[in-house]
């Protein structure tokens, strides 16, 4: 019985012996070359700040403690000569962690100008600097999050098990793992100096190797999703190298990234930049990898005849349809992403030009594009690896016995050559659409 979800990869394979021992064996080698980056790249013992002076200079050496606003009074703007347009706030605050837990924090706050409000019994964050002033020792830092998004993340933890069961659970699993590799090995590995591609590629292809057989399980099947996105990943990896040379891109036009370099002198900011194309490539390579081989692979079951070519030219239909959309997603996401920027430039008299080629865009621009070639490239080689796999291991059949004729009804008719026409060869034709209505 064929499975209802286009992403089971469990099950009986249908790969031949051949097949399965050059996968294994490919796979064992991108496996060892994995471990030995891991070794050769690890982080030793990482200093933060980048001197004396780097988290001060960058605002970073403040303390955030919890407290609960207790009482708020209208006073003068403290330093504002005239205060007839401006209007302060002081907030009266209980300290609810630290050493000075029960204390109480005062801080001046403005009012009005986009600025956040507060009311009494509000759970917020403030920041405590030793340094500074008694009267600007405490700021108003943030407001405390750790509830809501604690149930969110459960909310997602049972959808995601009530649907997917113990795949979903093994699924779940792996994103912890991803997260343990991204905080033990990749951001370390970086602020230690090491060299961004590669700590990049190393730690994407450790994620893949966890996420992936922890989500479908160890088999053929996984096996060949995992080449087909390690192979997208160092292409990935390849042209977001050359093209973020090529328009020398510094990496510095994130705020983020600035207030980085500034706290931690030793990180590279163009290598970071590279370094997340990577990564976010890999969060959906997977996704389109596993799709691919999971069609060629039903394609197979259903008819056990198809050659190598016949599974390819069947299964890469599918990967059209669903490269369009996931390019499409990419694309949105990162303009939604941007949506401040891309406004803010609305009211400035920039030419179009002008705007895609500064760097701020530029980099989305190059992000994108890089990110999307390599999903594009995922489709075909990941089609054509497990088309190779299955095309000359025909399945048995209920009975036991292999059926190596295609049935008729999968066949193509002869019919006359005709003129080709782009757009129309795209839409399913009449045995496409008989073969997806049984």
């Amino acid at each position: 019985m064929a499975h209802t979800h286009s992403h089971d990869l469990g099950g009986p394979s249908l790969a031949g012996p051949r097949a399965r021992r050059a996968v294994i064996a490919a796979l064992a080698v991108a496996a060892l070359a994995t471990l030995v980056g891991l070794v050769l790249l690890w982080p030793g013992e990482v200093t933060t700040g980048g001197g004396p002076d780097g988290g001060s200079a960058a605002g970073f050496d403040a303390e955030l403690l919890d407290a609960t606003v207790t009482a708020i009074e209208p006073v003068p703007c403290t330093g504002v000569g005239d205060t007839s347009s401006v209007r302060c706030e002081l907030v009266r605050a209980e300290l609810t962690e630290g050493p000075d837990r029960g204390a109480e924090a005062t801080f001046e706050l403005v009012v009005g100008g986009g600025a956040p409000e507060l009311a009494r019994g509000d759970r917020i964050v403030v920041s405590y600097t030793a340094t500074a002033p008694p009267e600007l020792a405490y700021q108003l830092a943030d407001f405390q999050r750790t509830t809501p998004l604690l149930v969110l993340a459960a909310l997602f933890g049972v959808s995601v098990v009530a649907l997917g069961r113990w795949r979903g659970l093994r699924a779940l699993i792996g994103v912890g793992v991803s997260l343990a590799v991204l905080g033990a090995f990749l951001l370390p590995a970086l602020l230690d100096g090491r060299d961004p591609l590669l700590t990049a590629l190393v730690g994407a292809a450790a994620i893949a190797f966890v996420s992936l057989f922890l989500a479908h399980g160890v088999n053929v099947r996984t096996a060949v999703a995992l080449l087909g996105a390690l192979v997208a990943l160092g292409i990935t990896g390849a042209l977001g190298a050359v093209f973020i040379t090529a328009t020398r891109l510094t990496g510095l036009a994130d705020e983020d990234a600035t207030l980085l370099r500034l706290a931690g002198g030793s990180v590279d900011a163009e290598g970071l930049l590279l370094a997340g194309i990577i990564i976010g490539a890999m969060g959906v390579l997977d996704d389109v990898t596993v799709t691919q081989v999971a069609t060629t692979w039903e394609l197979k079951r259903a008819a056990p005849g198809f050659g190598p070519l016949e599974l390819y030219r069947r299964a890469v239909r599918v990967g059209r349809d669903h490269i369009a959309s996931t390019v499409n997603t990419l694309v949105l996401a990162y303009a939604g992403a941007s949506l401040p920027l891309l406004l803010l430039f609305t009211q400035v008299e920039r030419s179009v030009g002008d705007v895609i080629t500064g760097e701020v865009v530029a980099t989305e621009v190059v992000r994108t594009l890089v990110g999307s070639i390599g999903l594009i490239a995922a489709v075909p080689l990941t089609t054509a690896l497990a088309a190779l796999v299955l095309g000359g291991a025909p399945a048995p059949g209920p009975d036991g016995t292999v059926d190596e004729e295609v049935p008729a009804e999968l066949r193509r008719p002869r019919r006359r050559r005709r003129r080709r026409d782009p757009f129309w060869d795209d839409l399913p034709n009449d045995e496409a659409t008989g073969f997806l209505n049984q």
